[in-house]
């Protein structure tokens, strides 16, 4: 394997501009850029969740993710190009499939928490939403420049971080924190 970075401080962003891999320079508040840094955040809230015990398969399952992620990456840092595939996005829809097929319909919206890796689903399922808001943005503002299998990848990704917070809590034997209406009102009005 070839080295990929040698020197890591190489002062040319101090201007508020990032670089392209084809070269082209652009402003650090750019909606690709931002787009870029968005997806990277994902990649790293996964990370972050998979630092705690979860069953098989999910860790064998995120660590692809993971590496779509960097394929994402290399899609927005290449105008043009397209690494991820129909494939990728059919294997999310999968796996949403197997693992929720374990849960029981949902009566109520679910409240992020009730256990760390539940918790670290939910930032991750909020993060990806943010990313891909910003990803339909960018595809609005440069039409055609953002991979449609991204844009899809994207929306499925978050409905598997949701179905995820949801199966570990299965598998875990721990409950959903439910949403209930009117919580704050009838237990501690004045």
């Amino acid at each position: 394997m070839s080295t990929r970075l040698s020197i890591i401080t190489t002062r040319t962003g101090d201007d508020g501009s990032t670089g392209l891999a084809d070269g082209t320079r652009l402003a650090k508040s750019s909606l690709r850029i931002a787009a870029m840094g968005e997806v990277d955040e994902t990649n790293a809230c996964l990370g972050l969740l998979l630092t705690e015990a979860l069953p098989a398969p999910l860790p064998l399952e995120l660590v692809k993710v993971q590496h779509d992620l960097f394929d994402v990456g290399a899609d927005l840092c290449m105008p043009g190009h397209a690494m991820l595939g129909q494939a990728a996005v059919l294997r999310l829809e999968g796996l949403v499939a197997e693992l929720n097929q374990d849960l029981q319909p949902l009566q109520e919206f679910i409240l992020p928490g009730g256990s760390k890796a539940a918790a670290y689903a939910h930032l991750a399922r909020t993060v990806c939403r943010r990313a891909e808001r910003t990803l339909v943005a960018l595809n609005a503002a440069e039409p055609g420049q953002v991979p449609v299998a991204v844009l899809l990848y994207f929306n499925r990704l978050s409905d598997l971080l949701f179905v995820v917070a949801r199966w570990v809590h299965h598998q875990a034997g721990v409950r959903d924190v439910l949403w209930q209406k009117g919580f704050t009102q009838s237990n501690f009005s004045s």
